[in-house]
């Protein structure tokens, strides 16, 4: 099994988990409700992450339509719409909710102390205010952190490696979201240790994107490095840049296969399917999920 089947495979399990296993369920199993607050877009969905999250599930036994129904909310790729969509999640209500990356679970959390919260491809959840303790989060809230900002130098040190001759090399990213940030001021850092210089293609909105795609290749940088979270991996269908095929793309985190990423460096984002098992594990009450441990991949 490849490290990125494994760690999704530990994701869905924790989803799953957090309902009560159904195998040990009556002949009619009540339905369990899992709330998804992503900031992607429903019209790319599902998005790889979400495929595999949703095969981790149906994997330990949770069938949708059968013994689970899934709520999506999906904010288009902003941050303004998550309170609203959060508070519909919390109104349903769910047993639980999955929200990714760092503005949806902290919109989760604002809006609830009771529902268990498992995030995914959240940076760093104690810079970004989610929890205050990896060990101990203190709340109703745990996950896995991607450790984006931590790998960040080492990414563009790899980068360089495969590639001496770079002197500049894009970066695509989604600037409305907390946890891209804090990724993409560690590679501005990184960067000058490394001896290459940025251009920031950044996108606010995904009709940005291929211009900022284009915009790279007519400056010729030697490759373009994503910082993954939802609403990139929505963006990837149209990424491909014209007339130029050799362009190096390296994804952080999020799969980018077949899409013309070469090499991928840091936590895999199979993690959805890790977090499945994680999500099974928190129906425990939220008094002992105050003490679950924040996973980190290694």
């Amino acid at each position: 099994m490849k490290r990125r089947e494994f760690l999704t495979f530990l994701g869905s399990a924790a989803a799953a988990a957090s309902i009560e296993c159904p195998r040990a369920a009556r002949a009619q199993p009540k339905i369990r409700r899992l709330g998804v607050l992503s900031q992607g877009s429903i019209h790319t969905h599902p998005t790889p992450m979400f495929r595999t999250f949703q095969q981790g599930l149906r994997d330990l036994g949770w069938v949708e339509g059968q013994n689970l129904a899934i709520e999506w909310r999906f904010s288009e790729g902003g941050a303004e719409p998550l309170p609203r969509l959060a508070a519909e999640l919390v109104g349903v209500p769910v047993d639980l909710i999955v929200a990714s990356p760092t503005q949806p679970a902290l919109a989760a959390k604002a809006a609830t102390s009771t529902i268990p919260i498992v995030f995914i491809q959240v940076a760093d959840p104690v810079k970004s205010g989610i929890v205050t303790n990896l060990a101990r989060p203190g709340a109703n809230v745990t996950g896995l952190s991607t450790i984006g900002s931590d790998l960040s130098g080492k990414r563009l040190e790899l980068l360089k490696e495969a590639l001496p001759g770079a002197e500049r090399v894009a970066v695509l990213w989604n600037r409305p979201s907390e946890g891209a940030i804090l990724v993409f001021r560690e590679l501005e850092l990184a960067s000058k240790d490394v001896g290459v210089s940025l251009q920031d293609i950044g996108v606010s909105d995904p009709s940005e994107l291929r211009d900022a795609v284009e915009s790279a290749v007519r400056t010729r940088v030697a490759a373009i490095m994503l910082i993954d979270d939802p609403v990139i991996a929505s963006y990837r269908p149209q990424e491909r840049p014209a007339g130029r095929a050799t362009l190096d793309i390296r994804a952080g985190h999020q799969s980018a296969d077949g899409e013309g990423a070469r090499s991928r460096t840091g936590a895999d984002a199979a993690g959805p399917r890790q977090q499945s098992d994680r999500v099974r594990r928190q129906r425990a009450p939220v008094t002992q999920l105050r003490q679950a441990l924040i996973e980190w991949p290694g």
